[in-house]
């Protein structure tokens, strides 16, 4: 049974940081690739980054250059480091494990699986 586990949500001002993490438990968890999305009412779930299980990268424009994605494969957790927030920033955040990746000449797509954490909440105001 696939258990992902959020924590690190929270209220922040504009321009602050937070570190959100996700601990995964069923899944052989170096050998997946996991993500990160979020949400907001009335929209769609949207990808924010991925990591492959060979540690490559995707975000999606609007986060780049403010947010890293980072695993620790020894503790079974991914991570998202988020910095300059800013109030678009407020969503609740979902982590995703082995999702599908698929690769191409200069990087890969990541496909989301049925395995979600809980989702947790991020709030930048002010």
């Amino acid at each position: 049974q696939v258990q992902l586990v959020e924590s690190g949500g929270g209220l922040v001002e504009p321009g602050g940081s937070l570190t959100l993490s996700c601990t995964a438990s069923g899944i052989s968890f170096s050998l997946q690739a996991m993500a990160w999305y979020r949400q907001t009412p009335g929209k769609q779930r949207e990808l924010v980054a991925d990591i492959t299980s060979g540690g490559s990268t995707n975000y999606r424009d609007s986060v780049k250059g403010r947010f890293t994605i980072s695993r620790d494969n020894a503790k079974n957790t991914v991570y998202l480091n988020m910095g300059i927030l800013k109030p678009e920033d407020t969503a609740v955040y979902y982590c995703n494990a082995a999702g599908r990746v698929i690769h191409y000449n200069s990087g890969h797509y990541y496909t989301a699986s049925d395995y979600w954490g809980q989702g947790i909440q991020v709030t930048v105001s002010s």
